[in-house]
């Protein structure tokens, strides 16, 4: 067409949003969401070993007391080996028991690095560790390549790795903001009431570190999220981006941060517990929001790598290697543990401290695209070079 053929045409049609003008409806309904947990999540608190004795013996302080019949808020047991921990029950354990959730254990990358920037950019490329690698493009952007029409949007605050080498992907920013440990306010309320006190001079030098130590931990943990957003932020966010994905968007990806927790993690109760809670809650507002959509909607929670088996000094756990991804939608036929497993005991760490890693995330995700979409090796070959699919028979 000629150019003012175009513009005359356009100045005839109503408005459309960006994802209208960008996108064709898609031929398929089915919708696809990553998560993905930036910092490396303790999986071994989330989905717990109940079974294993060498996991209490491991995590004297912060392991998940086993399933008791007789204690209704404590952890859920799922089957003979596993359970779920008492903070997300609530909330996963209905997706559970409704067979639209599942969790496959040892999963992962083959990244032995265990840096968070390093392995989170090898998950969002999806090509193989060997060789070169093109940061212009991902994994996801290769599969808006493949499917065309597929209405993509990222819930980040830039356009993530993963989305790179598609053009003119929308992206909603969700970000929160984090705070120090005390304000100025508090801390000059404590200057105060220690004013010509013998330990004032302490208190001022004790203030100073504890917000030092509070501003380097932020650092730490603002470089391991990527400016992703906070558990809390999700949780109030996870409506909106429901709403988006089932109105106008069928392939979303967010990045949730606060996961790194070398300090103070917890067990039941604690930092850890509260991310999860947060994050729980918000995947079932943003099913709650999809409606009938739901049904046709599989998500799935990855992290870059999961923490070390064995808690360490500082009641927190440290970089590890396999982890726990979650598979849940109404499309998913879950309600089990899926993947290979081998039973949880010292002989059976990787390097004697971590998950080893038997499903690797690419053939995962390659299993449930080729299901969801029904790609044939050719398209699938783009998406994830060189990997062979692997079918858990999850959608």
């Amino acid at each position: 067409m000629q150019r003012r053929e175009l513009l005359r045409l356009g100045a005839s049609l109503p408005v459309l949003t960006l994802a209208s003008r960008l996108y064709a409806a898609p031929t398929s309904p089915a919708r696809f969401l990553l998560v993905f947990l930036r910092g490396g999540y303790d999986c071994a608190n989330f989905l717990v070993p109940y079974s294993s004795s060498f996991y209490y013996e491991a995590r004297p302080r912060i392991a998940i007391a086993r399933p008791d019949a007789s204690a209704p808020s404590g952890a859920l047991a799922l089957d003979a080996d596993w359970a779920l921990a008492p903070a997300v029950r609530d909330a996963l354990g209905p997706l559970y028991e409704q067979r639209q959730l599942a969790f496959v254990p040892f999963a992962g990358t083959d990244d032995l690095s265990r840096s968070h920037f390093e392995t989170q950019d090898s998950i969002e490329l999806g090509e193989p560790s060997q060789g070169q690698h093109d940061f212009g493009s991902g994994f996801m952007g290769r599969l808006v390549r493949v499917l065309g029409s597929s209405g993509p949007i990222a819930f980040t605050d830039a356009l993530p790795l993963t989305f790179k080498g598609a053009a003119d992907i929308p992206n909603v920013s969700l970000k929160g903001v984090g705070k120090l440990a005390f304000d100025n306010r508090q801390a000059s309320l404590l200057t105060d009431m220690y004013a010509e006190h013998h330990l004032e001079a302490a208190v001022a030098d004790g203030l100073e570190l504890r917000q030092e130590v509070a501003l380097a931990m932020a650092d730490e943990m603002r470089a391991a999220n990527r400016g992703a957003i906070n558990t809390k932020g999700f949780a109030l966010e996870a409506e909106r981006m429901g709403k988006l994905m089932r109105e106008q968007y069928r392939l979303g990806f967010v990045d949730v941060g606060g996961w790194d927790t070398h300090v103070n993690e917890g067990g039941a109760k604690g930092a850890l517990a509260n991310n999860l809670d947060n994050l729980s809650r918000g995947l079932v507002s943003f099913s709650q929001a999809l409606g009938e959509q739901w049904r046709n909607t599989v998500v799935v929670v990855v992290s870059e790598f999961g923490r070390t088996f064995r808690e360490n000094g500082n009641n927190g756990t440290d970089h590890g290697h396999g982890s726990v991804y979650w598979v849940l939608g109404g499309a998913v036929s879950g309600g089990r543990i899926a993947g290979e497993q081998l039973p949880i005991q010292r002989a059976t760490l990787f390097q004697d401290r971590d998950y080893p890693v038997l499903n690797d995330y690419r053939a995962v995700l390659g299993g449930l695209f080729r299901s969801m979409w029904g790609l044939s090796a050719g398209p699938l070959e783009r998406v994830f070079p060189q990997v062979k699919p692997l079918d858990l028979k999850l959608v």
